[in-house]
This record gives C-alpha cells, structure tokens and sequence, in this order.
C-alpha cells in the first residue's frame, strides 16, 4: 500500500476518532506528527531487532516520571511512522486499526498506563 502524505494524514484523523474517550481526552496535550519511518538511530536506541520496525513511539517525559520542579523542555509528541504501516498492512480499514492501536499504546506511555489497563481497555 502507498497513499500520499494528505490520505495518510486523513486515516490518522480517522484513527484517532475511534479511540476511546478516556483515551482521546488527553490527546490535547500530545502532538501527533507523520513521519517517514524511523532511523536507524532510534531504532537501536529502542532495541529493536534487525529486520523489525516500528509503527511509532512516544517522545517525551511520561506524567508520573515528572517534576513540578522542572517541566520537560520539550513537548510531548507521538511520532506516527507511514512506510512500515503501509508495508505492514494491507487494506485501509487495517492501517486504520493499526494507527489507532499504535497511538493507544503510545498515549499509554504518557500516562504511565499498563499493559493490563491496555487489555481491559480493548487493545493488547
């Protein structure tokens, strides 16, 4: 599958609106950003094996790991990666799943939310 950059960006809009509520509140604290797919650098620095990929990751400092003391200097963002959903998925319902599960998990990071809430929230 190869869609150009703006249908991408519709799916993700698509995605993001069949999230949970609970969920979805608080994307507004998060930016969302599309990109390519991710280097190699930051590929090794998650450690991920050769061969796999991500779908996307979160940047920034989760919400219990921070201080009141000193805010993070950087906002917090949710990087979306296109090429290896494309590859990965073959129709656009199952690139749609997959963006909302990947930015499910990812808003998980930010908020410190488990694998178990994850589960009973629907996504494994």
């Amino acid at each position: 599958m190869k869609l150009s950059h703006k249908e991408f960006e519709r799916i993700v809009e698509g995605a993001l609106a069949r999230i949970p509520q609970v969920i979805r509140d608080h994307l507004q604290n998060l930016a969302i950003s599309i990109e390519k797919r991710p280097d190699a650098e930051l590929l090794e620095e998650m450690g991920v094996p050769p061969g796999e990929t991500l779908f996307g990751v979160y940047t920034g400092i989760p919400l219990p790991e921070r201080s009141a003391i000193e805010p993070p200097l950087y906002p917090d963002t949710i990087l979306i990666f296109k090429e290896p959903l494309e590859l990965y998925c073959e129709t656009i319902e199952e690139l749609q799943e997959e963006i909302e599960i990947t930015v499910v998990h990812e808003v998980a990071h930010y908020l410190g939310i488990d694998d178990d809430a994850l589960f009973d929230l629907g996504y494994e």
